[in-house]
């Protein structure tokens, strides 16, 4: 220590009345918060309890019913309960895992470490949509935590025969696929709210008087008719297991309004069974599909050829059997000499549309195909729909020319091929597609006229003799009914080029040919069991749906002479 430091050093007394006074202004701003908060900030501090024990409770909306044109349910909502918990209170009472998991159909080590794992939670689903009786049993456990919430959940009455149109929702309502997808927020409606205050376990102990009335779906009405959507499946499902192909597809149409009476696909699914859900199954090929039309692309070409003063019914084309354009030899089955319209179509002359499409050229080939719809969606509104494939004319050869005429290099989807000959079955005017009816429905443009109602009228005449005797499709005949329409048998294509041993069977016709109040499309996709013509194929399908059609419609006969099987002779169809 050094000798200047003094030894007895004694601080000065402002020091001591410095730190006093310091604890005194802490302590009296400790005072003037605590009056703050408690008198001028009650409301502050009362909302903060409040967050802290309110909740606010959704209340979910029923969703809209899908019903048929006359009313039949397609898609409806029924209630159920699911179970949810706070799961730290489940865990506190941990004598009730093992019969609360025994009642949720659960393993109770899985039920106990999902709790574990979700502890910090204040909610927690355990089970969604079960039906009251079930839950019911599960709450007689009377477990700590665990509670009800009302759900809906959505049934499908017409099952696999109507699933892909349909469609279906989620677990939680939402539309996954279809006219659900389509239309969902017209049909999903708005949830309630009430507000309750919960206690330190997630119960609610009272009701606040905020509360908000859920907001009902509102129902939607199709232009489909179930009993013939659940025809025309029923009978593309036997087609496609007898013929052993790969799928098929069936469009109804209305063509006096362009309303869709069944869109059916197969293979389908249950839409009331998950777990019979596969993506081949979902998938609406009527829609989303495209295909080369082959030999029902004819009347198109030869309708606009009409239309166009190039041809008339008595013109005669000249063929051998075979034509040579460039690169192409363009083939029939046999030489059919000298033809006019009517034969090409029943004969289904590749020769003789070629000879026409040339005629015309690339540019009127190709507006035809247009003023028919193709290359553009349907106005259907169905989720996915797709364009089609049809090239610009300015790219096309005299060889695309020629194919085009007969139903190569471009593509089509059933719908729109089932709309472009509804224009033949209705004076000649092509109308957008519609699939709802009523409020729901969506605008559609005016009807387009594609051809002349003469050439439309004349083109139906042409078309009943594809369906004589001795025409491609003596198998789409209807005993009692005159039937017009046309056969396809297109070669399928890959990237390889086209299969000389896959095809495509194709028949689109109408009844009745003078006033069709149908036009059907049947498709039936890589047949490997027996012909795959589709005279032989497409056609009996065709004539028995339609047959059933005419009587469930109550569309009167206009044929006098009844039919009998021994009219019927099977043909290679074009």
């Amino acid at each position: 220590m050094s000798e200047d430091t003094p030894t007895n050093f004694t601080p000065p007394r402002w020091r001591a009345w410095v730190v006093l006074g310091l604890f005194a202004v802490f302590g009296v701003s400790l005072v003037v918060r605590a009056v703050d908060l408690q008198i001028y900030d009650e409301a502050f501090l009362t909302h903060q309890g409040d967050m802290r024990h309110i909740r606010t409770l959704e209340i979910p909306a029923n969703r809209g019913a899908i019903v048929d044109r006359n009313g039949r349910p397609l898609a409806l909502s029924a209630p159920t309960e699911s179970v949810w918990a706070v799961p730290g209170a489940v865990l506190d009472a941990p004598e009730k895992i093992a019969p609360l998991a025994q009642s949720l159909g659960m393993d109770p080590a899985s039920l106990e470490k999902r709790l574990t794992r979700y502890k910090s939670r204040q909610f927690l689903y355990l089970k969604r949509q079960l039906s009251p009786f079930d839950a019911h049993q599960v709450m007689a456990l009377d477990t700590p935590g665990v509670f009800l919430q009302r759900e809906y959940k959505r049934y499908y009455p017409a099952g696999e025969a109507a699933a892909q149109l349909v469609g279906l929702t989620n677990i939680d309502g939402k539309g996954q696929s279809g006219v659900e997808l389509a239309r969902n927020a017209y049909l999903e409606g708005e949830p309630g709210e009430r507000k309750v205050i919960k206690d330190g376990r997630g119960r609610a102990v009272d009701d606040l008087d905020e509360y908000k009335m859920p907001k009902p779906g509102q129902d939607l009405k199709l232009t489909i008719d179930s009993r013939l959507q659940y025809l025309a499946y029923r009978n593309i499902k036997q087609a496609v297991v007898e013929h052993k192909a790969k799928d098929g597809v069936v469009v109804m149409l209305d063509p006096r309004t362009g309303g869709i009476l069944a869109m059916a696909s197969y293979p389908s699914f249950n839409p009331n069974d998950r777990s019979s859900i596969k993506p081949a199954g979902m998938r609406m090929r009527a829609a989303t599909d495209v295909m080369e039309p082959g030999s029902t692309a004819k009347p198109i070409v030869l309708s606009g050829a009409l239309d166009n003063g190039l041809y008339d019914t008595n013109s005669i084309i000249h063929t051998k059997g075979w034509f040579q354009v460039g690169r192409l030899t363009i083939k029939d089955e046999l030489n059919y000499g000298d033809e006019d319209f009517a034969k090409i179509l029943k004969k289904s002359s590749n020769v003789g549309a070629a000879h026409v499409g040339l005629a015309m050229g690339p540019k009127k080939v190709w507006q035809d195909f247009r003023n028919f719809g193709f290359g553009e969606t349907t106005g259907s509104g169905f989720p996915g729909e797709r364009f089609g494939v049809l090239k610009d004319f300015y790219t096309w050869d005299r060889v695309e020319t020629a194919t085009a005429s007969y139903g190569y290099g471009f593509a089509v989807t059933p719908l729109q091929l089932a709309r472009a000959y509804s224009a033949i079955a209705s004076q000649g005017k092509l109308r957008s597609l519609r699939l709802i009816l009523g409020q729901g429905a969506n605008m559609h443009p005016p009807a387009q006229q594609a051809i002349s109602p003469e050439t439309a009228k004349t083109m139906r005449r042409l078309l009943e003799g594809v369906v004589a005797p001795d025409g491609t499709a003596s198998r789409a005949a209807i005993a009692g009914y005159s039937v017009a329409g046309k056969t396809g048998t297109a070669r399928k294509i890959s990237n390889d080029g086209y299969h000389l041993d896959q095809h495509r069977a194709l028949f689109v016709g109408m009844a009745p040919a003078d006033n069709p109040r149908v036009v059907t499309l049947v498709v039936v996709d890589a047949p490997t069991r027996g012909s795959y013509y589709g005279g032989t194929v497409a056609s009996p399908v065709f004539a028995d749906i339609m047959a059933s059609a005419m009587r469930i419609l109550h569309v009167p006969p206009d044929e006098p002479k009844m039919l009998t099987a021994a009219t019927y002779h099977p043909n290679r169809g074009g």
